[in-house]
């Protein structure tokens, strides 16, 4: 069960990780358009680069722990990235976070808590 809960910390923490960068890679792109000035900018965008990488290290990850443990497990953990990137959002982010998404966040730990139990 330990080396379950230390590879899937480590995919919510990519997965956190590389949403964050992806936010922030997103702020700093101008609106959408079909063109190539956007998409130039878009690719030499650092954190949008280093997002990629995270999130693609998550799914490798990922396929890992589908691979070697139950999915009944895995799915319902894999929500602990929500957690991550709430309290990202804010502390990185400097979003205010009501407090009913507190308690939604602190049912999520609870059902994690409870899920992992044998």
């Amino acid at each position: 069960m330990l080396r379950f809960l230390i590879l899937a910390l480590m995919q919510c923490l990519c997965t956190a990780f590389g949403q964050l960068l992806l936010k922030v890679a997103m702020n700093r792109t101008p609106d959408f358009s079909w063109s190539k000035d956007y998409f130039h900018t878009l690719f030499t965008n650092i954190p949008f680069i280093f997002s990629g990488v995270l999130v693609l290290s998550g799914v490798i990850l990922w396929m890992h722990i589908l691979k070697h443990f139950p999915f009944s497990l895995a799915y319902p953990v894999s929500s602990f990235s929500y957690v991550i990137g709430m309290i990202m959002g804010s502390l990185l982010l400097h979003e205010n976070i009501p407090y009913t998404r507190w308690i939604g966040l602190a049912l999520i730990l609870i059902g994690i808590f409870v899920l992992t139990r044998k």
